[in-house]
C-alpha cells in the first residue's frame, strides 16, 4: 500500500489592510481560502474584527515575487551611483515648512 499524503490545505493568500482612506495598505498577515471571495471573508474575520480596516486586499501568495538576501548587493547597489536621488540636491520652495 502506497503512503501518499495529499495536500488538503487551501491556497495561501497574503492580506493587506488600509486603516483610513488615503493611507497606504500594509501587510497584515496571511489566510487560507479556496478562492478570492472566501479569502476576503476570512481576512475580514481575522484582521478587521474591530473595525481596524477600511479596505482589504488579498493576493495569492504564489503571485508575489521578491528579492532574496543573496540578491541584495547586486540588486540594490546601482542606486548608490545616482546622486540625484539623494534629497540634498533638491531646493525647497519658499513658503514650504518642514516639521
Amino acid at each position: 500500500m502506497e503512503n501518499t499524503k495529499e495536500n488538503t490545505q487551501w491556497k495561501l493568500w497574503e492580506v493587506f489592510t488600509q486603516r483610513k482612506s488615503g493611507e497606504p495598505h500594509e501587510h497584515a498577515g496571511s489566510v487560507h481560502a479556496p478562492d478570492k471571495e472566501m479569502a476576503l471573508q476570512n481576512a475580514r474575520d481575522v484582521y478587521s474584527r474591530r473595525g481596524e480596516a477600511t479596505t482589504i486586499w488579498v493576493v495569492p501568495s504564489e503571485q508575489i515575487t521578491s528579492t532574496s538576501p543573496e540578491d541584495s548587493p547586486s540588486f540594490f547597489d546601482p542606486s548608490e551611483d545616482k546622486i540625484y536621488r539623494h534629497p540634498q540636491f533638491y531646493k525647497i520652495p519658499k513658503g514650504v515648512t518642514i516639521d
